[in-house]
């Protein structure tokens, strides 16, 4: 059965593992989320349970987040996520999914937003080479080329990498491994990076490909 959680990005750090080796990692917050409502195929078509994680004064829920929270009996959530599974049948409502969920060893993808970079151009955006910066190019070399084709197609194709808006997009990084796991405080150390600024939210599931 496929878990999940909900968590914030704390940062990251270095640990060692047996042989003395270093590992870089970033800690996770996982949870404690707790289990907000619970899907069936025979109600909703599919199985899953919604998590809510981060705890929400009352005065800053709006009414129908009210009723929802009031129906499951659970106090009012700052995030709330769903995960597809298998089956519900080892989930209620009200219950508490810890960190302890996951072991050391395992593999998990995370999901998180990168961090927003704003209006970018293409250098910064995709990698693009400059212009030459002699015999009358300038003062454009970081400027974008010619973006025109001959009279066929007469237009840009779309994708085509220009500037825009940078960063702030749901990235989710494959694979990573769990190095440690410390279920007293809810950490999850993962080896690598994973996307967004530290206290971003990120999404923490079993590796699909693993």
């Amino acid at each position: 059965m496929q878990k999940g959680i909900i968590g914030k990005k704390i940062g990251m750090t270095q640990i060692f593992d047996a042989s003395g080796n270093v590992i870089p990692v970033t800690v996770l917050e996982a949870g404690p989320c707790v289990v907000s409502q619970k899907k069936t195929v025979e109600n909703d078509g599919y199985d899953a349970i919604q998590v809510g994680y981060g705890d929400l004064k009352a005065h800053h829920v709006n009414k129908p987040m009210k009723g929802h929270f009031a129906k499951g009996n659970v106090a009012p959530k700052r995030t709330l996520r769903e995960f597809r599974l298998e089956s519900t049948d080892g989930y209620n409502v009200g219950d508490l999914i810890k960190a302890d969920i996951f072991a050391e060893g395992d593999k998990v993808d995370v999901t998180g937003t990168s961090k927003g970079k704003g209006y970018a151009g293409g250098i910064k955006r995709w990698g693009l080479h400059r212009l030459k910066e002699t015999h009358g190019s300038g003062p454009v070399a970081r400027h974008a080329g010619s973006n025109g084709s001959t009279s066929s197609p007469s237009r840009v194709f779309k994708g085509k990498k220009l500037p825009g808006h940078m960063g702030a997009e749901q990235v989710t990084v494959l694979n990573l491994l769990v190095a440690k796991v410390d279920a007293e405080n809810n950490l999850i150390a993962v080896k690598g990076a994973v996307p967004g600024p530290n206290g971003g939210i990120v999404v923490i599931r079993d590796s699909v490909k693993a």
